[in-house]
């Protein structure tokens, strides 16, 4: 870019860091990063013998707000858990509203029972005490 003289004009923008979506399978989530910093998740416990993936927790740092990071994390989070094969069971509500708008995957969706809420309260409180 030049200024009205011809000289090239400095820019103003600044780069940051490449957003990164990754499954972070030790902490039960998928996470988005900015470089080395972890600005959102979507968390999930894993009912193995039912092979299901029971989503519970998505939040995005609210300076990274507006952005559509949350969908792009969704969209991942969702399709890595088809592949390996397991339903999706939305529990959080971010998770549901995007599934409501996403009709693609109703097919690998299945409500929340009270069993499985019971799983995830369980799972949960055990996590706690460790």
């Amino acid at each position: 870019m030049e200024n009205a003289e011809g000289a090239p004009q400095q820019s103003s923008e600044t780069t940051l860091s490449p957003i990164v979506i990754r499954h972070n399978p030790d902490r039960s989530r998928y996470e988005v990063h900015d470089g080395d910093t972890v600005i959102g998740q979507a968390a999930y416990v894993d009912r193995d013998d039912e092979r299901q993936r029971v989503f519970y927790h998505t939040v995005i740092e609210e300076a990274y707000g507006g952005q559509g990071l949350a969908g792009i994390l969704a969209a991942q989070a969702l399709d890595e858990t088809v592949a390996a094969g397991l339903a999706i069971v939305p529990v959080c509500p971010y998770i549901k509203t995007y599934l409501e708008k996403h009709p693609e995957y109703s097919a690998n969706v299945q409500k929340p029972t009270s069993t499985i809420l019971e799983f995830l309260s369980a799972s949960l409180a055990q996590r706690t005490r460790r």
